[in-house]
Order: structure tokens, then C-alpha cells, then sequence
């Protein structure tokens, strides 16, 4: 078989269904056969894996499995290589020779009983390990996250997350909770705030139910504590959890916690829990860099089913640096105002929602000043140079001759709010647009008027164009 990524293909299909669904999506992802090569020991397969982690990982775990699914397609070859390559990799979703497993949901309720009185506060389902775009910066976290979740009780336990305020450590917990839930719908999967924990022990001190309080917690698979900086100062609720956390340890139940800081500066924490947190994975979230900001907005946005300018989005990106949940916030204020305006958005438009939300902040990538315009010196120029940015064509094309769609309607609807907004005269806007005539001004101001009646996305634009030059 020469062809390489069929016989990858082929491969992948083999070793589907010896292994957990979820494991083999993980770890397979984005991987290739990238070539089959003669040595003085034989022929050889180069495996091509998207980062070391997933190398190390498949060499440590499922070598033997791929050695022997290669040699089932091609039985010359001897041995493997794995080279790190990060473009060109297979969607392995599409690989599967059998129906994936049904995932318990609970609609519209807080919490999820989990068998015996046990409870839970429900998992957020749109909180998944796909759905978190790490970037460079975030790789480990997401990493050890997806090697929790593929083996809950492992050598990442217990996995201790710590970070800034909306950061995404919620995210990649509750991620863990919702993949383990994927894999096995049968584990006890209990996702609680270190806040509620302490409410839970105060109540349960009040009417003498501690023992049963006890089995509650000491009786799951997978215990996920948010915010456990929350336990500092509350020495009765710090040693039931201590006790939980040894009791959970020992029976290899896989723990995760989430903070603000890192296990050595939880100094109003006892000393023998906070040096219990560091016996596993201790891993830090960090802000995304620019590139990872923008990536995360064009994802929102998609999910918003907007389609917003990148320009927008980079301009939202160069602005928020402390907070994804910022990121998200601004970005839902300015879809919201667009929506509510009937327009698309613009930076003008974002600058805007900025200004509202950050009073005192300097914004990046953007003179207010320069940008704002006197309706009274304003000319047709401004205009054209608006329209041809907003759709994308140049000031040549829009006065040009060119008959295309893509260029006529741009020049019909700058020739219209030349007219209406600056009062211009069809002779004037003819001259202005390579000597045309009056009546073919006059004609494309017509068909957008009659097209405003019924276009809602042609009212959008003109609206979006004129907020841009401030009209």
C-alpha cells in the first residue's frame, strides 16, 4: 500500500476498537504516517504525533498495540519511529467501527443526585477539553488534564490547578469531570466549591449527621473541589477535608483542585494539606497570548453563529489581557449591541463597548481622535474609504468600471449614502465616481432603497458603515 494516509488510516482502524473511545481520540489526534523507510534493520514506519507529550505517551502506553496494527497492513516492516510534525494529521473522530456510549443528563437542575443522598452540582457541558484552546502557554495544564481524564487515579493524582480569576480553571475541572462521565457513565463523579464544602460541614455539625456527611464524600470515583483557598481560617472544615483527601488518596479515587495560587502560599492552610497538593500534578494557568486570545474569540464567536471582521476581534484581543472571562464578556457586549442595532459589528462599535466597560483604561490600536469625524467636512472620499474597507475592495474599484457583484453593490450603496447623508447632487457623485452620468446615480440609489425594504443584512451593513464614519 504507497499511499500513506490510507494506510494510516487503515492502521487506525485496527487499533479503534482495542482501546477506550476517549483514549484513542486523545492520544491519536491530529497523528499521520508521514513515511515507510529501508534501514540495514529492515523497513520502518515513521508515526508523525502533533507534540512530544502525545510521543512520549504513545511510545510509553501503546507502542506494541501500533507496532502490531502496522505489521497487520504491512507485515515487512520491522520497526517504528516517532518524529514530532504539526501540521497534516488525521481527524480520527470520523474513526470508529462502533456506537458511542450514552452520557447520563440532567435537564434544568442545579444539581445531579449521584446514588445514596449523594449530590452534585451539575457539570457544565459545554466545559470539555476540546473546547479549551490552550496555545503554547497553556499546553501542560490541557495535557495533564487529558491524561487525568483518560486515567482518573494515575500518576496525576491528585492534579492541583491554580491561576487568576476567570482563566479557565473552572473550564479544564469541570472538563476532567464531563470526559471521565463520556468514558464510563457509571463513575461517581462529584463537582463541588471548596464555599459549598464548608456550608455542607457547618450543617451537618448542626444536626449531628457528620458520619453520614462523611460517606457522601469518601464514596466517589472523582472528587472536583473548586477555590480550595476557601478552606483558610476554617479549621473544622480544613480537617474533614483533610481526612477526606487521605481517605480518597488512598483508595487511588482521583482528586483535582482548582486555586488562586500556587500550594506554598496558602499560608492560613495546615501545612499537611497544602504539602499533599504537590504529590501530584501542581500545574499553572496562565493569561493566552495574543494569538491565543484571538483564536479563543473567533471560537465564541462562531458559537454566537456571528460573523465579526478579525479586525474586531484583535482589537478585543489587544484590549483584555487580565481575563478570558473578560475576553468572553466584551465580545457578548458587543454582539449584543449590534444585534440590538440591527448592524454588524465594527471596531468603532467595539471601541464604544470598551470605553462603557473600562472607563479609565488607554485603548490599544485605536485614535479615537483621529477616527472621529465632522459630518460638515466630511466629503465623498470619506465615505468611499469607508465603504471600501468595509468590503473589503478598493477606492479604485468602487470608481472604476468593474461590473462585478462583489464591486457593484459596495459602489450602489456608497453612492447611496453619499447622496442621503451628505446631500450630494447626482451630477456631483457621477463626477466623483469616473464621470458617470446622473441617471446611473440616480438608478443605484434606487436599488438600494427598494433592497433596504427587504434586505435585512444590506440594513446592517449601511448601518455599520455610517456608525464607522460616525454618521
Amino acid at each position: 500500500m504507497t499511499n500513506l494516509k490510507d494506510m494510516w488510516v487503515s492502521v487506525l482502524t485496527r487499533i479503534e476498537p482495542t482501546m477506550q473511545r476517549t483514549n484513542f481520540v486523545t492520544w491519536f489526534q491530529n497523528t499521520s504516517l508521514v513515511e515507510v523507510k529501508e534501514t540495514s534493520a529492515g523497513r520502518v514506519a515513521v508515526v508523525g504525533v502533533p507534540t512530544a507529550f502525545a510521543r512520549d505517551w504513545i511510545i510509553g502506553k501503546y507502542r506494541i498495540k501500533v507496532l502490531q496494527a502496522v505489521q497487520e497492513v504491512d507485515g515487512e516492516i520491522k520497526d517504528l519511529e516517532f518524529d514530532i510534525v504539526s501540521a497534516g494529521g488525521l481527524d480520527v473522530s470520523q474513526i470508529s467501527s462502533r456506537p458511542e456510549k450514552k452520557v447520563r443528563k440532567v435537564r434544568n437542575k442545579p444539581e445531579i443526585n449521584l446514588g445514596n443522598g449523594l449530590r452534585s452540582k451539575m457539570l457544565n457541558n459545554r466545559y470539555t477539553l476540546s473546547s479549551f484552546i490552550a496555545g503554547q502557554e497553556n499546553r501542560l495544564p490541557h495535557a495533564a488534564a487529558t491524561a487525568v481524564a483518560n486515567m482518573p487515579g494515575g500518576i496525576y493524582n491528585p492534579m492541583y490547578i491554580y491561576g487568576g480569576v476567570g482563566l479557565g480553571k473552572t473550564h479544564l475541572l469541570q472538563a476532567i469531570g464531563n470526559a471521565i462521565l463520556k468514558d464510563d457513565p457509571e463513575k461517581v463523579v462529584r463537582y463541588i466549591t471548596a464555599e459549598r464544602f464548608v456550608s455542607e460541614v457547618v450543617e451537618s455539625i448542626k444536626r449531628g449527621e457528620m458520619n453520614r456527611f462523611k460517606g457522601h464524600y469518601r464514596d466517589v470515583d472523582v472528587l472536583l473541589l473548586d477555590d480550595v483557598q476557601f478552606f483558610a481560617k476554617k479549621k473544622s472544615s480544613e480537617q474533614e477535608f483533610f481526612h477526606t483527601f487521605d481517605e480518597l488518596y488512598d483508595s487511588n479515587k482521583q482528586i483535582v483542585l482548582t486555586s488562586d495560587r500556587p500550594p506554598s502560599e496558602l499560608e492560613d492552610l495546615d501545612k499537611r494539606i497544602t504539602t499533599r497538593f504537590g504529590m501530584g500534578m501542581v500545574t499553572e494557568i496562565l493569561m493566552p497570548e495574543f494569538e491565543t486570545r484571538v483564536a479563543i474569540l473567533q471560537q465564541k464567536a462562531a458559537e454566537a453563529g456571528m460573523l465579526i471582521d478579525p479586525e474586531v476581534l484583535e482589537f478585543i484581543a489587544a484590549n483584555v489581557t487580565t481575563s478570558i472571562r473578560e475576553l468572553e464578556g466584551v465580545l457578548r457586549q458587543v454582539i449584543t449591541e449590534a444585534q440590538i442595532d440591527d448592524r454588524v459589528p465594527t471596531v468603532k462599535s467595539a471601541v464604544e463597548v470598551f470605553r462603557k466597560l473600562y472607563r479609565a483604561k488607554e485603548i490599544i490600536g485605536y485614535d479615537i481622535e483621529k477616527k472621529r469625524l465632522d459630518r460638515s467636512i466630511m466629503t465623498s472620499q470619506d465615505v468611499m474609504e469607508a465603504v471600501s474597507c468595509y468590503y473589503r475592495v478598493t477606492v479604485g474599484e468602487l470608481t472604476g468600471e468593474v461590473r462585478k457583484k462583489e464591486v457593484m453593490v459596495p459602489r450602489q450603496v456608497c453612492m447611496y449614502i453619499i447622496r442621503h447623508e451628505l446631500d450630494e447632487s447626482f451630477e456631483k457623485i457621477g463626477e466623483d465616481f469616473g464621470g458617470r452620468m446622473h441617471t446611473t446615480v440616480m438608478n443605484a440609489c434606487n436599488r438600494i432603497l427598494k433592497k433596504l425594504k427587504k434586505d435585512s443584512r444590506l440594513v446592517r451593513d449601511i448601518n455599520a458603515i455610517k456608525k464607522e464614519i460616525g454618521l
